[in-house]
C-alpha cells in the first residue's frame, strides 16, 4: 500500500553498481516517532539537484512496502515524489535537535541485534563502548562480474556517470555495551568514508589518503571527547551486520544539581 510519510535522513551509503537501476545508494532515517526505515533503490546521483537530499534533513516522499525483502523497514521510494523539508538539523548544543529524534526509541547493544530474527529487526542504532581499531583491507581495484556489467550500461536519458571502486574495505573493531561482549569486526559503507579517501588520495596520494581517513573515522570520531554510536543494518541475503553510518556528539558535561531555595 503507498502511503506518504516524512523522515529525516541519517544514512547514505557508497554507491553500488545495478543492473536495473545503473547504481543505487542504501538510505536510511528516521520517522518522526523514531522508528528506523530503509529507502531503496535510490539511484541518488542520477537524480534532479532537488532530489539530492542531505544527511539530517527531513523530507517527505511516497513509499511502499519494498517487494522480495523480508526486513521489516525496508521501503520503496517513489523519487519524484520526494519533497525536502527545512534545513540540515543543527549540531548546537551537542547535537540537540538530532538527538532528539534520534534517541527516542531504547538503544540495543550489538550483541542483542546479533540474536534478533531479520523479520524483526534489520536497523540499528547502537553504542560502542570500546573502539579498538579502524582498519583498511586491501580488496579488488574494479568492478567484477555483474557489478562491472552494470556499471558500462547506457543510460536510456543522459549520460553514464562513472563509478570508482574503493580498493579497500574499511571496518571497525570495537565492544558494544553489553557487559560479556567478545568484539566486533564490521564494515563501514558510509559514503563519507569512501569520498573522503578519493579526495585525499587525488591530493596526497594514497598512503596519505588512508592515513587521513583513520584520523578521521577513528582519532576523530571516536576520540575521547566523543559519544560515538554506530548505525548498523542487516545485508539482504546475507543478513550479516554492517555499520552503515556514524553518530558522534560531543560528550556533555554533566549538569550542576539543582539547589534548593532556603525560603
Amino acid at each position: 500500500m503507498r502511503e506518504r510519510i516524512k523522515v529525516l535522513i541519517t544514512v547514505k551509503t557508497y554507491p553500488t553498481p545495478s543492473w536495473k537501476h545503473f547504481e543505487t545508494v542504501c538510505t536510511a532515517g528516521v520517522r518522526e516517532d523514531g522508528s528506523f526505515i530503509r529507502l531503496y533503490p535510490i539511484d541518488f546521483r542520477y537524480r534532479d539537484v532537488v532530489d539530492q537530499f542531505q544527511k539530517y534533513q527531513w523530507i517527505e516522499v511516497d513509499v511502499a512496502p519494498a517487494e522480495n525483502d523480508p526486513r521489516p523497514e525496508s521501503f520503496k521510494p517513489y523519487m519524484s515524489t520526494i519533497e525536502t523539508i527545512g534545513p540540515v538539523l543543527s549540531t548546537k548544543d551537542y547535537w540537540a535537535e538530532r538527538k532528539k529524534i534520534i534517541f527516542q526509541k531504547p538503544i540495543k547493544s550489538m550483541c542483542e541485534l546479533n540474536l534478533s530474527h531479520v523479520k524483526d529487526c534489520s536497523l540499528g542504532l547502537i553504542k560502542a563502548s570500546s573502539i579498538v581499531d579502524f582498519q583498511a583491507i586491501p580488496v579488488e581495484r574494479d568492478w567484477v562480474g555483474k557489478a562491472k556489467a552494470a556499471q558500462m550500461q547506457i543510460p536510456l536519458h543522459g549520460e553514464r556517470k562513472d563509478l570508482e571502486k574503493i580498493p579497500y574495505n574499511f571496518r571497525y573493531i570495537y565492544r558494544c555495551t553489553d557487559p560479556n561482549c567478545n568484539g566486533h569486526e564490521q564494515i563501514i559503507t558510509d559514503w563519507e568514508v569512501g569520498q573522503l579517501f578519493r579526495k585525499m588520495r587525488d591530493s596526497y596520494g594514497e598512503d596519505n589518503a588512508l592515513t587521513k581517513v583513520k584520523e578521521r573515522f577513528f582519532d576523530f570520531i571516536c576520540g575521547p571527547g566523543k559519544d560515538t554510536h554506530f548505525y548498523v543494518g542487516r545485508v539482504n541475503q546475507h543478513w550479516t551486520w554492517i555499520i552503515i553510518g556514524c553518530f558522534y556528539p560531543k560528550i556533555e558535561p554533566p549538569k550542576p544539581p539543582k539547589q534548593l531555595s532556603l525560603f
